[in-house]
């Protein structure tokens, strides 16, 4: 674990922003080629992630600080480090996507084509995220005995967790958003319809990411049930369920087309 990554004279370089920033440059371009191949204004495209990103990291923020609202009503200042680390993922996609829907139709750009450009981005931006959080000590593990087990000494670590074997669930979560990348990037090279690759992510981001909860140790990311059913899983459940009948939906519209033809 290594919070702060370097100093140039008196200016820290958190680890956590630091990975954040490398991210969001190779997200940005990452999408720009996509929307080249996908015939979108690849300029256009760049302005959509840049601002989908800018109001999605707010929606992140925006959810821990509402998770953990008791301890920032008695330190709103705090709410604004955010190279300390927490951030709740799913805060981004509920932030970003109405503004994504917002601006296609301002700028008269195919909704669905310009997710699915942006989506394998936000993977990438995720994916080194991941290793932020590592470094940074948050949304660690629960106790393992596995010889990969990380010992954590950060303060956002819980007292009685920081020094034992933690499962490195960070990093869990970076190896399966590069599985997922690249499942994303051939089906955007085989897709049947615009939309394809997003709702895919959508269908795919929940699934694992319930699975990473059961080895989650973090307990500030909060329950809906307590110690059965996370925040993040309870989520999961409806952005699954929604991408799924919308999935469903979209390739009826496809089969529909095509028996006509």
């Amino acid at each position: 674990m290594h919070p702060l990554l370097l100093k140039i004279g008196p200016i820290p370089i958190h680890t956590y922003g630091f990975m954040i920033a490398i991210g969001f440059i190779f997200a940005m371009m990452l999408n720009r080629r996509l929307a080249v191949k996908a015939g979108l204004d690849p300029e256009r495209a760049v302005d959509l992630t840049f601002w989908c990103v800018v109001i999605g990291f707010a929606g992140c923020r925006l959810l821990f600080v509402l998770t953990m609202w008791r301890t920032y009503l008695a330190d709103p200042i705090s709410i604004f480090k955010v190279w300390e680390g927490g951030l709740v993922f799913f805060g981004g996609p509920l932030a970003a996507v109405p503004f994504g829907l917002w601006y296609t139709r301002k700028f008269k750009m195919p909704f669905w084509r310009a997710m699915d450009c942006m989506i394998p981005g936000l993977v990438v931006g995720h994916f080194f995220g991941r290793f932020g959080c590592l470094g940074a000590g948050c949304c660690y593990g629960k106790p393992t005995d596995m010889p990969w087990g990380v010992r954590l000494q950060s303060e956002l670590v819980e007292p009685a967790l920081r020094g034992i074997p933690l499962h490195p669930t960070q990093l869990y979560e970076a190896a399966s958003l590069f599985i997922l990348l690249l499942g994303l990037l051939w089906v955007f090279k085989r897709r049947l319809f615009d939309g394809q690759v997003s709702l895919t992510y959508f269908m795919a981001y929940p699934i694992i990411r319930s699975i990473i909860e059961i080895y989650r140790g973090d307990t500030i990311r909060g329950f809906v049930i307590d110690g059965v059913l996370s925040t993040s899983q309870f989520i999961s459940i409806f952005v699954f369920a929604i991408a799924l009948t919308a999935l469903l939906i979209r390739l009826k519209k496809v089969q529909g087309h095509t028996l006509k033809r």
